[in-house]
């Protein structure tokens, strides 16, 4: 990780669970710094360590305890918030950005920041959010738009994972698709015996035709891999054999 990895604050947080959340969350998408203002009491046989899987280890024993004054002082500040202005009449909740638009901008700034999170009630307080230097707010259901602060953490904190694992993690832990699609020859394969089958099914050829266009465009979308294919030829093929054409009309 960065040694300018953005730090994860949390101001007087009131479950020990969330911070367990948050810490885990922390661990999951490369983020080590938490700290927390007025924290409760955390054991640990408390639920923050029970909820906070490997991060037990190293993200929630090493947090330090901190004030909001100092975070204020030594950080570039970003408070999040659920509740936003809608225009530039006021300043305290707008502008604002996404978690998403956070890190593009702040990959483009080599500068200490502090991701500042606030109570699971009431958030942070307009006089707090004041001090601090940029607002985010993650878009959700305009009814419903408060997220648990455990939840609210999770999301933000994979939004910004770029900034701590590097722009390469976007396909280091998913398949790569080129890599694993079946080969050309072998989809053709499919078709073929794909269209056995109709042929056997379906004297129409305007139908078949049809039929055949959609297979193509769905298989096309889907990027079969090779055992995928070869289940599916198998599959037709089998049924081309135990399907007698039908008989035609006197």
């Amino acid at each position: 990780m960065s040694a300018d990895a953005p730090v994860v604050v949390v101001v007087e947080p009131e479950t020990p669970g969330n911070v367990g959340t948050i810490a885990r969350a922390m661990k999951n998408f490369g983020f080590s710094d938490l700290k927390l203002v007025d924290p409760p009491a955390m054991t640990r046989d408390s639920e923050a360590y029970g909820f906070a899987g490997h991060a037990r280890e190293d993200v929630l024993p090493n947090a330090d305890e901190v004030t909001f004054d100092h975070v204020v002082e030594q950080y570039h500040t970003v408070g999040f918030t659920a509740i936003t202005n809608e225009d530039a009449r006021r300043h305290v909740r707008f502008p604002f950005r996404t978690p998403r638009e956070l890190a593009d901008s702040l990959a483009r700034v080599e500068t200490q920041t502090a991701l500042v999170f606030g109570r699971e009630g009431t958030g942070l307080s307009n006089e707090e959010l004041e001090r601090l230097d940029e607002v985010c707010s993650i878009p959700a259901s305009e009814e419903y738009p408060v997220l648990n602060l455990g939840q609210a953490a999770t999301v933000a904190l994979y939004e910004l994972r770029t900034l701590t694992l590097g722009a390469g993690v976007e396909n280091t832990q998913l398949p790569d698709v080129e890599r694993e699609r079946a080969d050309e020859a072998d989809i053709e394969r499919f078709y073929d015996f794909f269209e056995t089958f109709l042929t056997q099914l379906e004297h129409r050829e305007h139908k078949r035709e049809k039929t055949m266009r959609m297979v193509r465009r769905l298989l096309g979308r889907a990027h079969p891999t090779d055992r995928e294919v070869t289940t599916l030829t198998g599959l037709f093929r089998k049924a081309s054999e135990r399907v007698q054409p039908p008989e035609k009309p006197r």
